[in-house]
């Protein structure tokens, strides 16, 4: 199991990049979650950012909500 400060650097990292939609820590959460999980299958409304957010910086999500 990871430590909770473990998490922060990449996460600071991911809202940097993506700062001009911007990411919150919510959405921040979620790509480094599909990263640990080795899948981006994800379920979101949020269909814009989604659609532009990448795990392992290249992998695009799978949204089921739009599936």
């Amino acid at each position: 199991m990871a430590h909770r400060g473990e998490a922060r650097p990449r996460i600071l990292e991911l809202m940097r990049r993506y700062a001009a939609l911007p990411m919150n820590l919510a959405d921040a959460s979620l790509v480094l979650l599909a990263e640990r999980l080795g899948h981006g299958r994800i379920l979101s409304t949020d269909r814009r950012d989604f659609e532009t957010y990448r795990w392992k910086q290249h992998q695009p999500f799978e949204n089921l909500l739009l599936g």
